[in-house]
């Protein structure tokens, strides 16, 4: 049924009548629809739900375009972003487009629903302040770096997997809850993959994060295993590029340190949670999803 979410957002930029827009989206790379996918597998494939799922994809596109003008991204899934092709002013009102759209039609659905995501939006938006701002200094707060990650990545699928509840009429929490594990698992495997991952397969530089002043959850955990020189060494690389000597210094003490294991290992106790709690609710065909979060490599 991911056809049928395709072709309803493609009629929803059809509706606006902008053949600029329809080109732009046009552009725009195709990611893994996992929200799409969440939404679908909870709830059915009635006009409502995938009218839900494809609003839920255009928001989440519209997060992206304001993200590449964010972080000067010029890469997006391997190709240019739209900011790099066209210039920020383009991508920010593109993104803006897609959010009031996006808005516009959630009205129709159901106020609770739009409310839920509506919501989630909002703390989507706090996540990229938040981001922004622990972005200027090094800094080895998990809690903070937590909440950054459920603003930015887990408050979009944990309303995505509660809508879908709601829309099939099944009981929320336990579904809120498991789109929350699996948004902050989906957000720590990213940013272990922008350490193990090269370019090519990334579709962006390797160590991005690290260069562009973010501290991620591998990073904080290094830091708490380095002496006090390595440590220093360590914060002075911080929001710079690379030179390839450092990259490679980087690689090894998180081998050394078994930092990719431990970061992978609380991601995958957030998995084996959602796993559990959606077993206990007779959906097991969910646990394909939630182990997709963290068996990829892109």
């Amino acid at each position: 049924m991911l056809k049928a979410v395709e072709r309803k957002i493609e009629q929803y930029i059809i509706d606006l009548d902008e053949p600029e827009i329809l080109g732009l989206y046009a552009k725009l790379p195709v990611g893994k629809r996992l929200r799409a996918k969440l939404i679908l597998r909870i709830a059915g494939s009635n006009l409502r739900v995938v009218k839900t799922a494809a609003i839920v994809e255009m928001i989440h596109a519209a997060s992206l375009l304001h993200d590449d003008v964010i972080d000067d991204a010029d890469v997006r899934r391997n190709k240019p972003s739209i900011n790099a092709l066209y210039g920020n002013k383009t991508a920010i009102m593109f993104g803006d487009i897609l959010y009031s759209k996006g808005f516009f039609e959630l009205g129709e659905i159901d106020p609770k629903i739009a409310q839920i995501i509506s919501n989630a939006v909002v703390q989507l938006s706090l996540g990229e302040l938040r981001d922004v701002s622990l972005s200027q200094s090094f800094t080895t707060n998990k809690d903070a770096y937590l909440k950054m990650i459920y603003q930015k990545t887990a408050s979009l699928i944990e309303a995505s997997a509660e809508s879908a509840a709601l829309l099939a009429g099944k009981k929320p929490e336990p579904y809120r809850i498991y789109g929350r594990n699996l948004g902050l698992a989906f957000q720590m495997i990213d940013d272990i993959l922008d350490i193990t991952s090269d370019s090519a397969t990334l579709g962006k530089p390797a160590l991005h994060d690290f260069e562009e002043g973010k501290t991620t959850l591998p990073y904080i955990y290094l830091y708490e295993k380095l002496d006090t020189t390595e440590q220093e060494k360590f914060k002075f690389m911080h929001g710079k590029k690379l030179k390839k000597n450092e990259q490679e210094w980087i690689k090894v003490q998180m081998k050394n340190h078994k930092i990719i294991e431990q970061s992978y290992a609380e991601a995958k106790a957030l998995i084996d949670e959602a796993i559990t709690l959606m077993s206990t609710e007779g959906e097991d065909a969910l646990s394909t999803i939630a182990k997709e979060m963290i068996e990829r490599d892109f």
